[in-house]
């Protein structure tokens, strides 16, 4: 789509008429007619300009043919064997949109000695898992797993694929989607399937200020990433599908890059995976007043957790912050303890199962989804609460 100059019908006096008709000066002429990047398309040198000398072509837009992509796909993400659990959270949703086109829900699992695995997928209700099992993926090598993964997509032709937004995930699924030329849509909090096979792709943007819909009707495959802790896992279920052993070509584990030697680091505290966590904002006055916070938690056997202005004040490391910039939880229970409940803040906990708020504002925005709320002093209510716990503790 844009503008095309016709030169062979511009002469002198054309070329000085159209200068002077465009009200971005984005016509220049030295012996050559030129539209330079100021141009606004607002068409005024077609419109009242020599009758030929610049036309508006429209683009033609291709669209595939959607009947020849089936099926909703899950790239599942292993680590010597097991199977992240983000990974079985998008085969629940992937049921769950399949269900609307009635396509079969597929998935895609890339590594060495991972029969086991592939058959642990089928206990979770998938029709088929793509197995590309070679010593040579034993270990994260960006270029096969690529490799291997758009050969999925080039063979199989699946509809829509979902990626977990894990370090592995973020990293593979934009080369994929490059190679594929299919768009991406990152840390998506929620989609939705179109009875034509269109997903919709719905992501905070803006910083969280707006929930952006994105839709691409005339392209597959549908790619997307999906953060942990955002949906369910299915329940197990006796195994109904079957596993493809995908042929692995000498071509597919071609790379520049060599892995020497792997260091595994020592298991961090990851407050994605606690049950119950004691979050901390603003509210709290000083870092010395973080101590009622770290009773409170002990006393539950809860993980700390905190907001962003907490971590750009130096008091917790970056792993420990909930929100859109931070991580995405889904405890039993969440007690926010002086937050105020942003919209960045609530997209990364409001899927809790259980939600208590303590701010001394009544006006709080977290009070809008929060299950309780004490509308006090955090410095009198959580003592109070402390101490019916250690009260409980006796009974």
């Amino acid at each position: 789509m844009g503008l095309i100059i016709h030169q062979e019908k511009i002469d002198q006096a054309a070329a000085e008429k159209l200068v002077e008709l465009c009200p971005f000066n984005a016509i220049t002429y030295d012996g050559k007619l030129s539209i330079g990047p100021a141009c606004k398309m607002c068409k005024m040198c077609v419109k009242k300009g020599p009758e030929g000398a610049v036309t508006f072509e429209e683009e033609s837009v291709i669209v595939c043919n959607k009947d020849e992509w089936r099926g909703v796909a899950v790239f599942a993400e292993q680590r010597d064997g097991k199977i992240h659990p983000v990974s079985l959270e998008l085969v629940g949703k992937a049921k769950e949109l399949a269900a609307v086109t009635g396509h079969p829900v597929l998935v895609v699992l890339i590594g060495s000695k991972i029969k086991d695995a592939a058959e642990q997928l089928l206990h979770y209700g998938v029709d088929r898992v793509y197995l590309y099992d070679d010593p040579s993926f034993k270990d994260f090598v960006i270029s096969p797993y690529a490799n291997a993964f758009t050969d999925f997509i080039e063979k199989i032709k699946p509809s829509s694929i979902l990626v977990g937004a894990t370090s592995l995930g973020r990293s593979l699924a934009p080369k994929v989607a490059a190679r594929v030329h299919a768009g991406l849509t990152a840390d998506c909090t929620m989609l939705e399937m179109k009875e034509n096979t269109d997903l919709v792709q719905i992501r905070p943007a803006f910083g969280g200020n707006i929930m952006a819909q994105i839709v691409t009707p005339n392209t597959r495959p549908q790619f997307c990433t999906v953060r942990y802790k955002i949906f369910s896992a299915p329940e197990k279920c006796a195994p109904s599908g079957e596993i493809i052993n995908m042929a692995v070509s000498p071509e597919m584990l071609s790379g520049n890059t060599e892995v020497i030697k792997t260091v595994k680091k020592p298991a961090e505290i990851d407050i994605s995976d606690a049950e119950i966590i004691v979050a901390v904002g603003r509210g709290l006055k000083t870092k010395e007043d973080l101590t009622l916070a770290e009773k409170l938690a002990d006393a539950l056997g809860a993980q700390l957790a905190c907001t962003r202005p907490l971590v750009e004040a130096g008091w917790f490391d970056a792993k420990r912050q909930i929100g859109l910039s931070g991580r995405t939880v889904k405890p039993k229970l969440i007690i926010a303890l002086g937050v105020s409940g942003s919209v960045q803040f609530a997209a990364g906990m409001q899927n809790s199962d259980r939600i208590i708020a303590v701010n001394i504002d009544k006006d709080a925005p977290i009070f809008k989804f929060a299950h309780v709320g004490f509308i006090g002093d955090l410095y009198e209510i959580v003592p109070n609460l402390l101490q019916r716990i250690e009260e409980g503790k006796h009974v």
